[in-house]
């Protein structure tokens, strides 16, 4: 069976330093944490890209900065600048469907990297569909995930 190959968004790599009293950032806080342990095991894979890199790289915490930069090594795979035309002409077909131009570069550089699931805490995103990922949250990827295990 072929590895899992993850894709996160920055809301999703940031989500574990958000206010943590709301229970539903607690749970995505908490199941974000959860992925990171399964790749780190390298029980499923991460790719990560230039968008990612250029919005962290915008963080105005530098822990939190560095703590999500030292994860990027963890990584698998990353969609860098040779894929720009095809992350690029993707992506401005995404933003005709009302996507924002960053997150339709994370949406592009998931399908690049031929990515099975595009994990994202914006509601927005999580609204958007297409055929090519599974675009969840981090607890629907964990429900995804156990499903996939056990079948």
């Amino acid at each position: 069976m072929a590895r899992i190959m993850v894709y996160l968004d920055n809301c999703v790599y940031n989500r574990p330093f958000d206010d943590q009293k709301q229970i539903k950032i607690f749970l995505e806080a908490e199941a974000k944490k959860h992925i990171q342990r399964l790749i780190i095991e390298q029980r499923i894979d991460l790719a990560y890209s230039f968008i990612n890199r250029f919005e962290n790289s915008k963080n105005p915490n530098s822990s939190n900065k560095s703590a999500i930069n030292s994860f990027f090594t963890h990584a698998a795979l990353y969609i860098d600048y040779t894929h720009a035309a095809n992350v690029g002409s993707r992506a401005i077909k995404i933003m005709k469907d009302g996507i924002k131009t960053r997150d339709a570069y994370h949406i592009s550089s998931a399908i690049e990297g031929s990515c099975n699931y595009f994990i994202t805490t914006d509601r927005q995103l999580l609204n958007y569909k297409t055929t090519e990922t599974i675009i969840c949250n981090p607890i629907q990827f964990l429900d995804y995930h156990e499903e996939e295990k056990d079948g």
